[in-house]
């Protein structure tokens, strides 16, 4: 998944859209590469990467469990230096698509929630840690939505997903760029999730045609060291606004449709560098660039904990009794309303190293399991457990991590081939593997994202009650910011809701502000491991007297002035 778009993305995945989407740039980007052979002269250097999926398989639930999930994913610094804008990979995350409908009207209907933690091509702040995406995609990546502000291109004539997602928190700024997590994190857990709100009202027309909207306001949920509870949530209306252009589409996305409780769990990875050179003999060796996974006090790398799903006893219930004159909702998860997946411990590599001038079904597989094997510590945590004679252990200065081989050769065995790893003092030195760097290239100083300035668009008009703000994250922008009455923020002026509408959501959120507060556990903790925390630079207080029914909005983030 490109969490961007996605990775995850998808994202977004980060991030990324999906994969499909994903190749398709990757192969304009690898096009204008001169294509060699996989084995060329001896010391010819050619340029390739490393991709694939490392996969997590996890048992299945009852499908009554249709309320959204959560889960704890391990974020570090996947590799040594940030190699480029090229560089697109999401760390372990999931996709959660609506429950399908049994006869679809159309064939291809991909729709879905995939974001999470990575890098992306069209991340512009970007260092060696990952930052955190929504990654929803709306019928097909006609448009797709990361956060307030946040989605597909900057083009805000054609804002594509951009009016999305609605802020919630009067706690916490969204960079478009994506969440900062705060610099160095290594190792640690990021919490997060997705449970729906009745925020909104069902709609029986949507645009002004006869189709409806649904009231399920998926609702990004975090649980960090610095920060824990509600931050964001897709407007109803980015899901249903498809069946405006297609009636037949009505009812059939996440703004009323359950979710698939059982989803894949995966680390999606779309490209990592890596050189291939033959030696002498011709003889093929390939080095990537220095690839790392955390390690634990035990010595393993635990990078998924705790996934759950959820029914709407969780939440919704509680919360759709207050709205309607019942007794405030705790805004915590009833466990009741719950059910953690247990991991069987084991897993499969679809890693693969390869050059631009090879085919897609004679891309080789890297020997993943003569270095690492998938393990379940305990039933609700997965990871991985190293062969400590390939492996390196290396301590950041934030923390252990363990560095994977770093050279193979290539193995043919019958019709199979393999990249096994070997020890560097093994590698020829004609091939000038040693001699090669996989650091952060030159490049143009990044371009700001810029929010709409005219007076009469919906960022003006009625517009901020205070600021302008400024904001320092570790990636090295500078985030501008400003406080909007929460009904009055951009992507509710775009959500398909009338004054009224607007007036009454409004009434609901002020609730939340009142009584949902940000030192207080939303999602159950972790039963093992330490939380991460959020860049401190993304959280923020209410200027006096906007402590209630506002939120701060982002309207440009660029480089350091």
């Amino acid at each position: 998944m490109e969490k961007r778009s996605s990775v995850h993305g998808r994202t977004s995945h980060h991030p990324v859209p999906s994969i499909l989407v994903s190749i398709v740039i990757g192969c304009a980007l690898l096009g204008g590469l001169p294509a060699r052979s996989a084995s060329g002269a001896p010391g010819q250097i050619q340029r390739g990467e490393m991709a694939g999926y490392q996969h997590a398989p996890n048992e299945k639930v009852p499908e009554t469990y249709d309320a959204g999930f959560s889960m704890y994913v391990a974020a570090w610094p996947l590799l040594r230096e940030y190699p480029g804008t090229r560089f697109q990979t999401g760390l372990f995350g999931t996709w959660m698509f609506a429950r399908k409908d049994a006869n679809p009207p159309i064939e291809r209907m991909y729709s879905d929630i995939e974001g999470g933690l990575g890098w992306w091509r069209d991340t512009r702040f970007a260092t060696e840690t990952p930052k955190f995406i929504m990654g929803g995609v709306a019928l097909n990546f006609v448009e797709w939505a990361n956060g307030p502000g946040a989605g597909k291109g900057r083009d805000w004539d054609e804002p594509k997903g951009k009016y999305g997602v609605a802020q919630l928190s009067p706690w916490v700024l969204w960079p478009p760029d994506g969440l900062n997590l705060k610099q160095g994190t290594c190792g640690e857990l990021f919490g997060y999730g997705y449970l729906p709100l009745p925020l909104t009202e069902a709609k029986s027309t949507t645009a002004g045609k006869d189709v409806p909207t649904g009231n399920q306001c998926w609702t990004l949920f975090v649980n960090t060291r610095n920060f824990k509870g509600p931050v964001a949530f897709f407007t109803p209306y980015f899901w249903s606004r498809a069946s405006v252009d297609d009636p037949r589409l009505a009812g059939l996305f996440l703004d009323s449709r359950p979710s698939q409780p059982n989803r894949a769990l995966q680390m999606e990875t779309q490209y990592v560098p890596s050189a291939q050179a033959a030696d002498a003999q011709g003889a093929t060796y390939a080095r990537i660039a220095p690839t790392a996974f955390p390690r634990g006090p035990q010595g393993d790398s635990v990078v998924v904990h705790q996934v759950t799903s959820y029914n709407k006893a969780a939440l919704w219930d509680a919360v759709k009794a207050w709205f309607e004159g019942g007794a405030p909702a705790g805004g915590g998860v009833d466990p009741k309303g719950a059910v953690v997946h247990r991991f069987p411990g084991n897993g499969r590599s679809t890693w693969r190293i390869y050059t631009p001038a090879v085919a897609r079904e004679d891309r080789v597989p890297v020997a993943w399991d003569s270095f690492a094997s998938p393990v379940a510590p305990d039933p609700h945590s997965f990871g991985f457990r190293w062969n400590d004679s390939l492996v390196t252990r290396t301590d950041s200065k934030d923390g252990p991590l363990m560095t994977l081989p770093e050279y193979y050769r290539l193995v043919k065995d019958g019709q199979t081939s393999q990249w096994v790893p070997v020890s560097p003092k093994d590698v020829p030195a004609e091939t000038g593997l040693a001699k090669l760097s996989f650091g952060r290239p030159d490049a143009k100083p990044a371009e700001a994202y810029v929010t709409p300035d005219d007076p009469a668009s919906c960022w003006k008009k009625p517009g901020p009650v205070a600021g302008p703000f400024e904001a320092h994250p570790g990636d090295g922008s500078v985030v501008t910011y400003y406080w909007y009455r929460f009904a009055d923020q951009p992507a509710l002026l775009n959500a398909d809701l009338t004054d009224a509408e607007r007036e009454r959501l409004q009434a609901r959120v002020e609730k939340l502000h009142r009584n949902w507060k940000k030192d207080r556990d939303y999602l159950a903790p972790p039963a093992s491991g330490q939380l991460a925390e959020l860049d401190p630079a993304m959280l923020v207080t209410p200027p006096s007297g906007f402590e209630v029914g506002y939120v701060p909005i982002v309207t440009r983030q660029g480089a350091t002035r």
